[in-house]
């Protein structure tokens, strides 16, 4: 099954719901950064949200999400965009631990003393940046708690990744329920208690839920439209070129001490882990582009 997100209204259009399978994405993610089980499952989670959120902005905008809870994994980072792209990485991708039932315990890993932070480029003069301390690690109630607090819209937020025992990703996904203005007392008493009773949702995934179907599970017996699908891919558009441009930036006494002392230089990218070389003879190149 392909990744993809689903953004669908019910009970009288007052709860908006997005859906997505994402387990192509994390498989990526966890493959280029080569993290360790709990790592993954923090990523992941991250990953899982951040492409939904992207899905609520319009043409060409993006954010990024930032998550530092000062525990051992450090910080997780996040870019999304309007048309599906998204990108990750943490800071320490070989953290793992375990709750005594042998579930991910990404709490330890993301830690709770923290803020979770949101940073939107919508196109204007300045970014809109939002934040929340960290309440949990877990990270579903921390976007929950962020939606919640930081844009007003009383939401759930609900995010799994099921990892195997040889650290790869056999499924991820995830939900937000929002409630609109006009929902009554009833809607929201119902669709508590379907979220409390639900089953994980990486579980689901694993079970073959797509993302139809786990809508369908919240809304239960009421009728549900489904709006939009939106394709999900881990995209980072590095290249050489943009690096040699940041290289550039440095300015020439940097530049020059560079090539003196290294004789040449290796930049690897954060988000996918690509390795990019420049020889002595590049940087001599790059050098002589700058205007004095």
């Amino acid at each position: 099954m392909k990744d993809y997100i689903v953004r669908a209204i019910s009970f009288d259009k007052t709860v908006r719901i997005f859906s997505i399978n994402a387990t192509d994405t994390v498989k990526e993610a966890q493959v280029r950064h080569n993290t360790w089980p709990t790592a993954s499952a923090a990523l992941g989670r991250t990953l899982v949200v951040g492409a939904m959120m992207g899905a609520m902005l319009k043409g060409r905008e993006s954010l990024t999400v930032k998550i530092n809870g000062n525990g051992p994994i450090g910080e997780i980072i996040v870019d999304a965009n309007a048309i599906g792209e998204v990108k990750g990485y943490v800071s320490n991708p070989e953290v793992h631990f375990q709750y005594p039932n042998g579930k991910l315990n990404v709490s330890s890993a993301v830690g709770k003393d923290g803020e979770l932070r949101v940073i939107k480029d919508l196109g204007m003069k300045d970014f809109f940046v939002s934040s929340v301390d960290i309440i949990s690690g877990e990270l579903g109630e921390d976007f929950t708690y962020y939606f919640t607090k930081s844009e007003q819209t009383p939401s759930s937020v609900g995010c799994g990744v099921l990892v195997d025992t040889d650290n790869s990703v056999l499924a991820a996904g995830g939900f937000i329920v929002q409630i609109m203005p006009g929902a009554t007392e009833e809607t929201i008493s119902k669709l508590e208690s379907v979220i409390n009773n639900i089953k994980p949702v990486s579980k689901m995934i694993n079970e073959g839920y797509t993302p139809e179907k786990i809508v369908a599970e919240i809304c239960k017996d009421e009728p549900y439209s489904i709006i939009s699908t939106l394709d999900v891919h881990f995209i980072c558009k590095c290249s050489k070129d943009k690096f040699a441009r940041g290289l550039i930036s440095l300015g020439k006494d940097e530049l020059k001490e560079i090539i003196e002392e290294d004789k040449g230089a290796e930049i690897v990218c954060h988000f996918c882990n690509k390795k990019y070389h420049y020889s002595e003879t590049e940087l001599l190149e790059l050098l002589g582009s700058i205007n004095n």
